[in-house]
């Protein structure tokens, strides 16, 4: 049986993976040459801190929901 919670809650997390990944492509879409390779790493790593975050939810969301995978 399916709780309307964890549908809930995995909507939230597949919303915050959008929203990570425009924030991303928001802080890069002006930049160009010297300004975009500077701002790049920081803004990647920014990115992948964040989706390792929803990840960790996800995981969190699993283990506390039976039969969810």
């Amino acid at each position: 049986m399916t709780s309307i919670a964890p549908l809930h809650s995995l909507a939230e997390l597949e919303e915050d993976t959008r929203l990570a990944w425009l924030h991303y492509s928001e802080t890069l879409r002006e930049l160009s040459g010297a300004e975009y390779e500077r701002v790049e790493p920081e803004s990647w790593d920014a990115l992948q801190l964040e989706l390792r975050r929803v990840d960790e939810r996800r995981e969190q969301l699993a283990d506390s929901t039976p039969g969810f995978a």
